[in-house]
């Protein structure tokens, strides 16, 4: 019994930290091949290769996290569909009318849809952060996943806005840095700071190592 117990422990613990890869993988490839096609100094032409040459890395990592969920996770979650469809679409424009707006406006549209969904979803009394995770947290009440949902909303609108100021005021190449050594880290920060709520509505050991790699999409 104990050994299976640590069998369990081990595969939810691999399974979460995977699901952060599936996640977060894709922008880390877009970053790796920005950066090393990303030529030095004044290039706008460069610049712009670079910028296509990461989005097609990026909707190509994008769709074998896709892949990758469904065949390690045996499912792909809401999210993660709206998701990847979106970078598909964000970046298809990118790459086909040369324009970096396109994948920078992407998270902002994301957070938008996401903070609009759990926010209406709250004040019509319905966690609807449960379904977008397909998750299930154990021994959460439903009075626990509500607050969730709302916590989980205001935080998406922050992200809005955060990526909408950074995008506006920092270079393609500032902005990208940041996507992933700023939002990663505070969706970290955000789910952590959570879990004391969440204790305190029926979520058990188990269910926070659950919570503690669920993150909002890159």
């Amino acid at each position: 019994m104990v050994e299976q117990a640590e069998n369990n422990v081990s595969k939810g613990s691999k399974s979460s930290w995977l699901n952060v890869l599936v996640d977060y993988g894709p922008l880390l490839v877009f970053f790796l091949v920005y950066r090393h096609y990303s030529p030095e100094g004044e290039d706008p032409v460069g610049t712009m290769l670079a910028v296509i040459r990461g989005t097609a890395a990026f909707v190509a990592a994008s769709l074998v996290a896709l892949i990758i969920s469904k065949w390690r996770l045996g499912k792909i979650s809401p999210m993660l569909w709206l998701s990847t469809t979106l970078i598909v679409g964000f970046g298809g424009l990118t790459i086909f009318l040369n324009d970096a707006f396109y994948v920078q406006i992407k998270p902002t549209v994301i957070y938008v849809l996401f903070g609009v969904a759990l926010m209406g979803g709250w004040f019509k009394g319905k966690a609807l952060l449960k379904w977008l995770l397909e998750a299930a947290f154990e021994g959460l009440s439903e009075e626990g996943w509500l607050k969730l949902s709302r916590n989980w909303g205001i935080f998406f609108f922050f992200l809005a806005a955060l990526n909408e100021t950074l995008r506006l005021s920092l270079s393609f190449g500032d902005w990208l840095t940041a996507k992933l050594w700023v939002f990663m880290p505070l969706s970290f920060l955000f789910t952590f700071t959570q879990i004391p709520m969440l204790l305190k509505h029926g979520l058990s050991a188990e269910g926070t190592k659950e919570e503690e790699t669920a993150l909002p999409p890159a």
